[in-house]
């Protein structure tokens, strides 16, 4: 049985990772559910396991609670950016809450996780989008957090 790289391991787990933190972040806003119940109840009971017949994948915990706890942490500056970067007439209070959460989850790391690159933040969010909304929806995904990207990190983008 061939072995996966080290580092795509570790990049699965991230992308399930990010996926569990968008689903968390969610179910924080429209349930009214608090930031330690939801770290709680992910990793007690989605993070690696079966739930209603899906295998839900490993993800790194860690990462998992720093995105949805920076996240929340962050939001009041987070909102902003993303609003500046949405197009005219379209606040972020008026996109779908799946939506809201990617693009939240996206602009956390672009802007607090330098570890990872802006061009994978970008691709990765967009990716997770694709799971919950149609094809447009994620390109407006990929389109705001590349222009928050470029804003936040335009010395990645200079080469």
């Amino acid at each position: 049985m061939a072995r996966e790289p080290k580092d795509a391991r570790k990049a699965n787990k991230r992308g399930a990772a990010r996926l569990a933190a968008v689903q968390a972040l969610y179910q924080m806003e429209l349930a009214g559910t608090g930031l330690n119940e939801i770290l709680a109840e992910f990793e007690s009971h989605w993070l690696g396991r079966e739930v209603e017949g899906a295998q839900y994948l490993p993800a790194e915990a860690a990462f998992f609670r720093d995105v949805v706890s920076g996240v929340v942490r962050e939001q009041r500056t987070l909102d902003p950016l993303i609003d500046e970067a949405l197009q005219h007439g379209w606040p972020l209070k008026r996109i779908e809450a799946v939506l809201r959460a990617v693009l939240r989850a996206g602009a956390y790391e672009i802007s607090h996780r330098r570890d990872v690159p802006a061009r994978v933040v970008v691709a990765e969010y967009a990716d997770v989008a694709s799971a919950f909304v149609e094809r447009e929806e994620t390109g407006m995904v990929n389109a705001v957090l590349d222009q928050l990207a470029r804003k936040l990190r335009a010395e990645e983008f200079a080469a």
